[in-house]
């Protein structure tokens, strides 16, 4: 009970110092390297029975049907909520094309979209789902497609300078030279810039010069054309 008690405090304390480290809760510049997984085997058996079928079969989610790749990852902060991702992913792999026969070999896809990630939290917190939709577009073998990424994460935060993301998408097809497959990826990412903070207009206080009136008669010194005689305001400050 004690292990656990201090096991508690310990993580408030932790997320207190986070928290407490955090500037600024818009996403800042960063740049990930991650791995990825495309799943081709999955997204057919999905698509030829049902997803709980799938599951239930086995026949969902094998890591040595998948092909494996490397990527690099942009994310930068719209606002507390929203953020612009731009990936670009490599891989060697003998695409499974749905209107064309296959090549039989392996040839080098590259596969690179824009996405909008809409995070349950921001950046204040540890730890952050989010969900992600945008456009994309691939080369393999000489031929061109599009599709549209549509998936979920998470963003894990290590005191606001880096970041463990793990994603998974299912990729819908718009052109014909594209396939429907599932697509996972994992990976570290950190800060390379800082956004610039929009500051409210400083309120400049001019000082008021205090003209001195040695006689008291209410003319300044400066109009008074007898400062040492108390006089009247219709008289320049002299006597009658």
């Amino acid at each position: 009970m004690r292990r656990g008690f201090l096991l508690v405090l310990c993580f408030i304390l932790f997320h207190f110092v986070v928290s407490s480290q955090v500037k600024s809760y818009i996403q800042d510049p960063t740049l990930s390297v991650f791995f990825a997984f495309n799943d081709f085997k999955s997204a057919a058996n999905v698509r030829a029975t049902s997803l709980s079928e799938a599951i239930r079969n086995k026949q969902f989610g094998k890591i040595s049907e998948m092909s494996p790749g490397l990527g690099l990852n942009y994310i930068e902060g719209l606002d507390k909520h929203f953020d612009v991702s731009i990936t670009l992913t490599g891989s060697f792999l003998d695409y499974p094309f749905e209107n064309k026969p296959p090549l039989n070999k392996d040839n080098f896809l590259i596969e690179g979209d824009v996405s909008i990630r809409g995070k349950m939290f921001s950046n204040k917190s540890i730890l952050s789902p989010y969900l992600q939709v945008g456009a994309g577009a691939s080369f393999y073998a000489g031929y061109y497609a599009a599709y549209i990424p549509a998936g979920a994460g998470i963003q894990v935060s290590f005191f606001d300078e880096a970041y463990l993301l793990i994603n998974a998408q299912y990729r819908i097809p718009v052109t014909s030279l594209s396939s429907y497959h599932f697509y996972y990826s994992i990976g570290l990412a950190g800060k390379i810039g800082r956004k610039k903070q929009n500051r409210a207009p400083q309120q400049v206080t001019i000082p008021v010069r205090e003209q001195s009136d040695r006689d008291g008669d209410g003319v300044a010194d400066g109009d008074d054309a007898c400062p040492d005689t108390k006089g009247s305001i219709q008289n320049k400050g002299c006597p009658q």
